[in-house]
């Protein structure tokens, strides 16, 4: 088990944006890895929150298991799968920062364009929705599951997709629950592969399990407190951080 002070204080504050994420505010989680890796090697950081997200799932699909919506699922996860293949086959070859870079700027353009439409234009639910695209909605599984896989910023293309679909707040975070911890479980053989789950992880995460658990009720309870005419434009501010974070890591990582 890790002891140094200064990772606890970065890795509480990392879990609780972790677990709130989870309860339903998507998307801020992705800065947890960044923040742990500030004292950490980013590989031990990834190991320690992969266990810690398993654990987080369980709260968010178990508080949303009512309201999801399967099609969504039946056409993003396959396509998951294929990406998570892909991202642990290319690892080598990938470079981290050009994606982080490329996910993050489209995800700023994308949020901004709706927030604009949104105020600009009253639109129907339906009509703001647009047509289903059913390859587009593939695509972005796949580049989730990808993004999942290499740089833990699966978020971004997976909302840029179904944010659209203007669903029903509940079964916006339902679906997005059971997406993710699917796409968490289908990263643990390459873990397991690459000898990542020490004992020094598993009694690392073990520490902060309950924070986690914690964190994560807190965000279901908090969510649900947020009206829900309001929680897509928090969503869509939270996609602008959560861009604008990809997109300074990624530049960093490039010109660094």
């Amino acid at each position: 088990m890790l002891t140094d002070p200064l990772f606890y204080a970065v890795a509480i504050p990392a879990v609780i944006l972790l677990g709130l994420a989870k309860g339903g505010f998507a998307g801020i989680g992705v800065v947890a890895v960044p923040m742990m890796a500030l004292v950490i090697s980013p590989v031990l950081a990834a190991a320690i929150t992969l266990p810690i997200l398993l654990a987080q799932d369980v709260v968010s699909v178990w508080s949303f298991r009512k309201t999801w919506d399967k099609g969504l699922l039946i056409l993003m996860l396959p396509a998951a799968a294929v990406g998570i293949f892909l991202g642990w086959l290319l690892a080598a070859r990938v470079s981290v920062a050009a994606v982080e870079l490329s996910i993050g700027l489209i995800s700023i353009a994308f949020s901004l364009q709706r927030l604009w439409a949104e105020r600009a234009v009253k639109v129907a639910e339906a009509v703001a929705a647009g047509p289903a695209r059913p390859w587009l909605g593939a695509l972005c599984g796949a580049v989730a599951g990808f993004t999942s896989q290499v740089a833990h910023a699966g978020g971004p293309p997976f909302q840029i997709y179904v944010l659209p679909r203007r669903l029903p707040r509940d079964v916006f975070i339902g679906t997005s629950a059971i997406f993710f911890a699917t796409v968490n479980w289908m990263k643990v053989p390459a873990y397991i592969a690459l000898g990542q789950f020490t004992p020094q992880v598993l009694t690392t995460a073990a520490v902060l399990l309950p924070l986690a658990l914690a964190s994560t009720w807190a965000g279901v309870w908090l969510v649900r407190r947020v009206p829900a005419e309001g929680f897509y434009r928090v969503i869509y501010v939270l996609l602008i951080a959560v861009g604008a974070k990809l997109a300074w890591d990624g530049a960093h990582g490039l010109l660094g």
